[in-house]
């Protein structure tokens, strides 16, 4: 896989730099020791205050360094990707933020954190500073094992402790509250692939039609490999899980984290399933969808709850300084409100006519039917959703037949121009209800059906700004439309068949998105033109048969 990087052996000294460089000026320095020592930390600390650190391997932006500030951590500490920080840096990072209010280590339970942070801490002490430690081990994907890992769920750990810190607690105090709460937090992760590490070779290890349930934040396979499904199955697999492990008669946070690149459209979709499913009847508090503790570009997401309490629901609603935490919010459904009606005379009334009945199904059904070759046609000169667009308006007007007024042809336009608007995506959707739109006005005031069409023609490529020869679905439309008006419907037909094919010698495109891509279109006919050809060749055959 490819990546942004310079040398693999600079990646995260110049990554801490960049992260310096654009949190804001005087907030946070790193200590003088690249590259071996890599401590990101607070540079206005009180040490009269108990410091909180946490760190760990790169590759898991935002943290640690991210949660670096008021509230939070007050050094974080880094080893390379994936690697845990030395014993001198983490002693360094000791050193630096802790004074008589002494110091509070959180550590993942992964062994070499536990040994790096546990010798510094001993070395620490050795020099006088009060250190104290507590180790996170959220994970239930495997629960035989004796030393579970700790993942996301840390973050409620650095968010609690930071918050007694900041409030001037006593050591013993933060860190008994840090036990406790890291003893009360559980996770899960899923997985459609696994991560890269820049500079390295990649084999990736999941099939086309495979998720891995339970794998860890450093790419380690999963615990079971599972089938590719929809996102509320894998979500109700999850929750299934976590749920078995919940105290019944308590409520809980969630914390919804991205674990590299899963794209924002999916985590909310993701959010929306689990606050949809029996897990959500003991979350009270939310935090995310978001990146928190991710596995560089792993295409997965985890799943961390905490049993609240009065303590940790205010820890968790304060506050902070990082701008990487995002801030808990009361979990809810969705408020809906009731859309405005439009102002002006009633909407047509339903009534009924056989022919235009048959006429609107034939039209919807073919292009229904098209949904797939509409697709491959608009991947070669667009963005491959042509189809897709165009099947979802013509079933929303099926859906909707029953309410047509389809004795009144005027109406019946108006109204198909309104569903395409409110159904079809993009450009497309606006421009055929304002071709109807237009239509339905001009019918209305008397013009012949084929005058009416052509005027919402004119309007269409008015606002549109294309014409012939501008490859799109105009260049079928205009010459059908002009031999409807002189003829018949099967002129209009064999026009439209004529205006699509020609469009596949047009080599650049002058509207919509495949004008972008340059003269890459030679031979392919606009998907647009192709549709309204399919239209008119149906129509001859439904009301002209041979």
């Amino acid at each position: 896989m490819k990546h942004f990087f310079n040398r693999s052996d600079t990646i995260v000294t110049e990554a801490l730099d960049g992260f310096l460089a654009t949190t804001g000026a005087g907030d946070l320095a790193r200590l003088d020791g690249y590259p071996e020592i890599k401590v990101i930390l607070r540079a206005d600390w009180d040490k009269t205050k108990v410091a909180v650190i946490s760190g760990g391997g790169a590759g898991h932006e935002p943290a640690h360094a991210g949660f670096v500030g008021i509230g939070m951590l007050t050094a974080a500490v880094s080893g390379e990707i994936f690697a845990s920080p030395s014993v001198e840096a983490v002693l360094a990072a000791i050193r630096a933020v802790t004074g008589p209010a002494g110091c509070l280590l959180i550590v993942k339970n992964y062994t070499g954190d536990r040994l790096n942070f546990g010798l510094a801490a001993e070395k620490a002490r050795a020099e006088g500073f009060r250190v104290e430690m507590v180790i996170v081990a959220d994970d239930i994907a495997l629960p035989d094992i004796a030393q579970p890992r700790g993942v996301a769920g840390t973050l409620f750990v650095h968010k609690i402790a930071g918050r007694l810190s900041e409030a001037g607690n006593d050591l013993a105090t933060v860190a008994a509250a840090a036990r406790a709460a890291a003893a009360d937090i559980i996770s899960l992760g899923i997985s459609l692939s696994s991560c890269s590490i820049p500079g390295q070779s990649h084999d990736e290890r999941f099939g086309a039609n495979d998720a891995e349930l339970g794998l860890g934040i450093h790419g380690e396979p999963g615990v079971e490999r599972i089938a590719v499904q929809s996102a509320e199955r894998l979500v109700a697999i999850m929750s299934e899980r976590l749920a078995a492990r919940l105290d019944p008669v308590s409520d809980y946070a969630l914390l919804i984290n991205n674990l590299g690149s899963v794209p924002p459209l999916e985590m909310l979709l993701v959010a929306n399933a689990v606050l949809a499913s029996p897990l959500a009847q003991k979350v009270t508090l939310t935090i995310g969808p978001g990146q928190l503790m991710t596995a560089l570009n792993m295409n997965g997401f985890s799943l961390s709850l905490i049993r609240l309490d009065a303590s940790r629901e205010a820890a968790l609603r304060a506050p902070v300084g990082p701008h990487a935490w995002l801030p808990a919010r009361a979990a809810r459904q969705a408020s809906v409100v009731p859309m405005a009606k439009a102002a002006g005379p009633n909407a047509s009334k339903a009534s009924q006519d056989a022919r235009t009945d048959r006429l609107v199904v034939a039209v919807c059904e073919r292009l229904i039917s098209l949904e797939g070759a509409l697709n491959g046609l608009d991947a070669k000169a667009g963005d491959g959703d042509t189809g897709s667009t165009v099947a979802a308006g013509a079933r929303s007007v099926l859906g909707r037949i029953a309410t047509l007024p389809l004795a009144d042809p005027a109406a019946t336009l108006a109204v198909v121009g309104d569903i395409l608007s409110a159904s079809m995506g993009g450009s497309s959707g606006v421009l055929l209800s304002i071709f109807f739109t237009a239509a339905a006005q001009a019918l209305e005031s008397g013009e012949t059906l084929p005058k009416a069409l052509l005027a919402g023609l004119d309007r269409m490529s008015f606002y549109g700004g294309a014409r012939v020869g501008d490859r799109t679905m105009i260049d079928a439309l205009e010459p059908a439309l002009r031999a409807l008006d002189r003829g018949s419907l099967e002129d209009a037909a064999v026009a439209a068949q004529r205006g699509a094919e020609a469009t596949a010698a047009m080599r650049k495109a002058k509207a919509g998105r495949s004008a972008y891509i340059g003269s890459q279109l030679d031979g392919v006919v606009d998907p647009g033109a192709f549709a309204v050809a399919e239209v008119f060749t149906a129509l001859a055959a439904l009301l002209e048969p041979a």
